[in-house]
């Protein structure tokens, strides 16, 4: 007989050999010995996990001559030595017909194996049927097969091996027993190649072997096929016996050390993108591809993940104790939301590598990706004040405040010198060379019991932002309206209307009507009374005039949004009875202006007592202030809305 790969060679032959699948030898083996025995099973997994060497083992169990319980056989393992279990084994027995469904897929073979089917076997108990890939069995046949396989002749048992059972029918799966195989842990396959390794007298190191058993990525099959591959290219010592050494297989495999990817993530948490370009040209011009790498990378971030999570001795890690050590190594140099995203960017290169011209290039944009995406600024630390990141970087240098000039005022000298503005952080993780803004922990802690903010000064300087600024005017009462073009405006009646291109002119009030100005107290005092105190104070802030009886109401630095929320049914409710108990019309727009104008609700002081000047107050707020630089142009409670 010619040479036999290891694979075939060293096929389990009892249920005990098989590696792995205890839940199912297990169950099988009880089966046996109560006699409850299926005429229909489902043998589903990973590719070389023992699906088919189950089900042989399974029908010469079923076959044996030997009765269970006897010397020869005192389980319901097959005994190994009679005709039929010599014969299965072979795969010349005539009882048990193995089918490649792959190939015999129609409907004419499934007939065919139906009308066979009827017939009594010729010599051993059962007539059994093996369906290997029977995922790829038609619809057709799957229906032609259905009513044999739900009433099947009691000599007739069916098994069926498949990758895919969700592509088998579920009429045809609710009349099988579905088993569903694991895929082999690493440990169990380390320990199938070292026995086999021993058998074959292969001088194999330890981490030849862990390499070997890591390549079969839970397949036994896969693992032996590499194996088999191995010694057939390892070189021998003086008696003749195969040399296995991890460069070998490496080298065989076409991989790199990992010791190569943890160098490459020390240069990433360092933030050294010329090392980080200089190892990847190393590792190209060696002849390795960019599609390789990146795969390759996806493991060792995947594995580093892991050692994050569950520590190095975690059962998430199918590798060896020296790759667990170095992934260990890696994981301390980021935190887990840093590993998350790096593994994310590298799965995405590598979906890319797949239809891409330059590999070399994308794979090098998605290493300097991984560099970029060390510098991002969470926004919960500029939301809490404290840079969790700070301690846990390593490598990273430590933050230097961002320069900024100093504040322009635009009245006395005073009143701009009253107000330091801060630093404002920068938005931007990508600028080259760019360090990182003063974090809220370098600053100076705010008191809780701060004092309110003085309004006056506010309504004088402005603090520098990113918009431009705008010299602060006295606050207008009856002036001509500004005009306003592309604004909608709201409505009484809660409609939204295009606003004309020019605002009319104002006219004088008829005869009998208010003046703006006692329109705008009696109504800013009955939106205050009635608890509508955001209103009060925004349209207190407006530019107030009438014309033609219509009171016209102009808000700087408010959206059509803000205003909705801001004066809704309820407001405009309280507005049209004043007007009316004003003696004027009913109607009145209030129209969103542009800029940031003097007469915004910043510089109005607050009413005592009201919503807007609690919010003030609130340290919260004061916070937010100060981190971002920012004015309160509105207070709307939603808690009336």
């Amino acid at each position: 007989m010619g040479y036999q790969v290891l694979a075939r060679k060293y096929r389990p032959q009892r249920f005990g050999d098989v590696a792995g699948q205890d839940h199912v030898t297990r169950t099988l083996m009880n089966a046996l010995e109560q006699n409850r025995i299926a005429h229909g099973y489902i043998f589903s997994g990973h590719r070389g996990i023992g699906k088919t060497t189950i089900a042989r083992i399974l029908a010469m169990a079923l076959n044996c001559r030997t009765t269970i319980g006897s010397a020869e056989r005192p389980t319901p393992e097959p005994c190994g030595v009679c005709d039929a279990c010599t014969e299965i084994r072979q795969g010349n027995a005539v009882d048990v017909i193995e089918i490649d469904a792959a190939t015999n897929r129609g409907i004419d073979e499934i007939r065919e194996l139906r009308d066979a089917a009827r017939y009594a076997p010729a010599r051993d108990r059962y007539k059994i049927y093996i369906l290997d890939e029977a995922h790829q069995i038609t619809d057709a046949a799957f229906n032609a097969l259905l009513k044999t396989l739900e009433e099947p002749p009691a000599h007739v048992i069916f098994m069926m091996a498949t990758t895919e059972p969700e592509n088998i029918p579920q009429t045809i799966r609710s009349r099988c027993q579905h088993f569903s195989f694991h895929a082999v842990r690493f440990d169990d396959i380390l320990g199938q190649l070292k026995l086999i390794a021993e058998k074959e007298q292969v001088s194999a190191e330890d981490t030849a072997l862990a390499l070997l058993a890591e390549a079969g990525d839970g397949s036994m099959r896969d693992a032996l096929s590499i194996m088999d591959q191995a010694i057939a290219s390892a070189p021998c010592d003086a008696q003749n016996h195969p040399v296995l050494s991890a460069d070998q297989i490496r080298e065989l495999m076409g991989s790199v050390p990992n010791a190569v990817f943890e160098r490459l993530l020390e240069a990433v948490a360092a933030g050294q993108s010329a090392e980080l370009m200089e190892q990847l040209h190393i590792l190209l011009n060696a002849g390795h591809s960019p599609l390789s790498l990146a795969r390759q990378m996806v493991r060792y971030l995947r594995n580093a993940l892991m050692a994050k999570l569950g520590g190095e001795q975690t059962e998430l890690l199918q590798i060896s104790a020296d790759e667990r050590a170095r992934a260990t190594r890696t994981s301390l140099l980021f935190t887990e939301e840093d590993l998350t995203r790096n593994l994310q960017i590298v799965l995405r290169t590598f979906d890319d590598l797949n239809y891409r011209q330059e590999q070399r290039f994308h794979l090098e944009l998605g290493l300097l990706k991984l560099i970029h995406a060390q510098r991002l600024l969470p926004l919960e630390e500029l939301l809490s004040g404290v840079v969790a990141g700070a301690g846990t970087r390593p490598a990273a240098a430590a933050p230097t405040p961002r320069s900024t000039p100093p504040p322009r005022a635009f009245s006395s000298p005073a009143s701009a010198s009253a107000i330091e503005p801060s630093p404002a952080p920068a938005l931007s993780p990508f600028a080259a060379s760019a360090p990182r803004p003063m974090s809220i922990a370098d600053r100076p802690p705010i008191k809780q019991s701060a004092p309110p903010m003085d309004m006056e000064a506010v309504a004088e300087t402005v603090v520098e932002t990113r918009a431009p600024l705008r010299e602060v005017t006295p606050f207008p009462v009856a002036q001509s309206p500004i005009p306003v073009a592309g604004f909608a405006e709201v409505l009484t009646e809660g409609a939204l209307a295009k606003a004309p291109e020019t605002s009319p002119a104002p006219n004088d009030p008829p005869s009998g009507g208010p003046t703006p100005e006692a329109a705008r107290a009696a109504i800013c005092s009955a939106l205050a009374s009635g608890g509508h105190v955001s209103a009060s104070q925004l349209l207190g802030a407006g530019v107030w005039t009438i014309d033609a009886g219509i009171v016209r109401i102009e808000v700087a630095g408010m959206g059509k949004k803000m205003l909705s929320l801001t004066v809704n049914a309820a407001a405009e409710k309280i507005i049209r009875q004043e007007l009316q108990k004003l003696g004027a019309s009913a109607r009145f727009l209030v129209v969103p202006g542009e800029g940031n104008a003097a007469g915004s609700v910043a510089s109005i002081a607050p009413i005592s007592g009201s919503m807007h000047e609690e919010a003030l107050k609130n340290p919260l707020v004061q916070r937010a202030k100060e981190i971002f630089n920012a004015e309160i142009r509105s207070v709307v409670d939603l808690r009336s809305q």
